[in-house]
């Protein structure tokens, strides 16, 4: 296991009190975050939860806000553009947008954990055009294309 990186956290007024980010247990990929409101959430509905909290991630990295397992498994609440992801420019509050699929309203509390944050290497791209593509087994086949 790598050492752990480093990111400045800033907690805001309405997060004082609050657990910061942590994991769980040695093997957790994910550090569980929460609510900084109460806040209800109506079947269908989406919210953007507050966290108290504002951080400054390394460049190179990115933060990945992903749904608790348990949270989408018990009463269809999870993150709707998972996973979401933080900049390392982004100096705002830290919000969680979650998505009621369930069919009763759901409530969240103060305190509450909402999301996992999962911190990730980021690579930036370059785009090559080329006349062709190299050939694959695969091709150009689309949805539902492999196994078939």
């Amino acid at each position: 296991m790598s050492d752990p990186v480093g990111i400045g956290l800033k907690r805001l007024p309405h997060g004082e009190g609050l657990e910061l980010p942590r994991y769980a247990t040695v093997g957790a990929a994910g550090m569980d975050v929460v609510s900084a409101e109460d806040v209800t959430i109506p079947p269908g509905g989406r919210h953007p939860v507050s966290t108290g909290l504002s951080m400054a991630i390394p460049q190179g990295f990115e933060i990945q806000v992903r749904p608790r397992s348990g949270l989408a498994f018990k009463h269809g609440i999870t993150v709707p553009n998972t996973p979401g992801t933080i900049d390392s420019d982004y100096r705002g509050e830290l919000k969680v947008l979650l998505i009621n699929h369930g069919a009763e309203a759901f409530a969240i509390a103060r305190g509450d954990r909402v999301a996992q944050l999962v911190l990730a290497p980021v690579t930036r791209a370059r785009w090559v055009e080329v006349a062709e593509l190299d050939d694959t087994e695969r091709g150009g086949g689309g949805f539902g294309s492999t196994g078939t």
